[in-house]
């Protein structure tokens, strides 16, 4: 009995110790060295040197910083609320009963799957402005070809274009499970009292598709303040830092001008930023009842 009891803790041991071990090398060690490099003056080739709250002092004073924060914004603002629209009628139009509709599952899907970085090179291919198709289609048109990832003006739009398509499938697929998990019998009792499509939708599939809403929102959000390797690809941040992002910046600082300390307080703001949005979005979800 006594070696059975023995056995259990031992199997328990292993099986609570190894991912607790990953957790703490891969999760809590690399965070913890964050914070601690994020007080330092460090360029990899040194030892880190300890400079208190400078790092943070300078942070405030950093206009570059500060672009690719209001660059982050602009690029969530735009992204997150035009991608779930569009990724909710593309899962409206799934769900329904026609014929094919497996194929245009699978159509849609497709950009998830393919590497961000081969699509954003594909998509640089469509932006060029001598042989891309979109200023082929806009000469067709009678319209002035554009300096898509060139000009400050369009290469912020351009990128959030190309992630937008990107990121259809994903959110798709997430509001069609929460679209196939309400009961038709709901709809059903709504038609015989009169309800129309309209009503039923903003009644019936709106308030029962708020879980779905939530994730994909608080999802989408924290994607869109890390994105990273589009711009990295497409524009390099440029031109004039108009396309630059905090975690772009991140990089650049990190391993281009190899002041990592300073990289790490730039990700503690961005730590900062995320926690600070997901628990506005939380509590305004909270206040609508929305679960209720």
């Amino acid at each position: 009995m006594m070696g059975l009891n023995r056995q259990k803790i031992i199997l328990g041991s292993v099986f609570l110790g190894l991912p607790l071990a990953w957790l703490t090398f891969f999760v809590v060690f690399p965070i913890l060295l964050v914070v601690y490099l994020s007080f330092t003056s460090y360029d990899i080739l040194g030892s880190p040197k300890w400079i208190g709250l400078l790092n943070y002092e300078d942070l405030l004073d950093d206009d570059v910083f500060w672009t690719a924060v209001l660059n982050t914004a602009y690029y969530t603002i735009v992204t997150v609320p035009v991608g779930m629209a569009l990724s909710l009628l593309l899962a409206l139009f799934i769900n329904r009963r026609l014929p094919g509709v497996g194929f245009f599952r699978t159509v849609y899907y497709a950009p998830v799957v393919a590497p961000l970085v081969t699509t954003a090179l594909v998509w640089m291919l469509f932006y060029s402005e001598t042989t891309g198709l979109f200023n082929y289609l806009l000469a067709l048109l009678g319209f002035a070809p554009k300096q898509w990832l060139s000009s400050s003006t369009w290469a912020m739009p351009s990128v959030i274009v190309m992630s937008i398509w990107k990121g259809l499938g994903f959110n798709m697929v997430i509001f069609l499970a929460g679209l196939q998990s309400i009961p038709r019998e709901l709809y059903e009792a709504a038609s015989l009292d009169g309800a129309g499509s309209t009503s039923s939708f903003r009644y019936i599939t709106l308030p029962l598709l708020a879980p779905s809403t939530v994730y994909v929102t608080i999802t989408s959000i924290i994607a869109s303040f890390q994105v990273f390797s589009q711009v990295f690809v497409m524009t390099g941040g440029g031109p004039n830092n108009s396309t630059t992002t905090i975690v772009h910046q991140i990089y650049r600082t990190a391993f281009v001008h190899l002041e990592v300390g300073y990289a790490s307080a730039m990700a503690l703001a961005l730590f900062v930023i995320l926690v600070a949005v997901s628990m506005v979005n939380l509590r305004l979800v909270a206040r609508k009842e929305i679960y209720g």
